[in-house]
């Protein structure tokens, strides 16, 4: 399995994104090879948010109607919200987030190795990108 991230969302949605080429390059492999994606219903909401607010609500519908049928989305609880919450106030790193936190969580909880992701703090907490 592989976790999506909300930078993936946005460079794959987002023409003028840097990382867009490799985003679309990469979901394709990783369908292309059958590989189960999943994320978390907080990526899905901050996605959510940052689409409909820089690119408009086709952006959004891009995600809803196009991403997510693709992703497994795994629901955060409040035991998750806790332990995430927990880990972001010991790390006492202004630009780590919340969202970020549950994913950390929700990625070890399930023994999920790889992001695919454009953000630099997953490969901080030991996680890899798919190649």
């Amino acid at each position: 399995m592989i976790f999506v991230d909300t930078s993936a969302i946005m460079a794959y949605l987002d023409h003028d994104d840097e990382n867009h080429a490799t985003a679309v390059g990469m979901l394709d492999q990783i369908l292309d090879d059958a590989i189960p994606l999943f994320t978390s219903n907080y990526v899905v909401l901050e996605s959510s948010v940052l689409l409909q607010r820089r690119l408009g609500m086709e952006a959004l519908r891009g995600l809803q109607e196009v991403l997510v049928p693709l992703i497994e989305v795994h629901w955060i609880g409040q035991d998750v919200h806790e332990i995430a919450m927990t880990a972001l106030m010991a790390a006492r790193r202004r630009k780590l987030s919340l969202v970020d936190c549950t994913s950390f969580v929700v990625m070890r909880a399930a023994g999920c190795q790889e992001a695919f992701a454009f953000d630099k703090h997953f490969k901080e907490e030991g996680f890899r990108f798919p190649s």
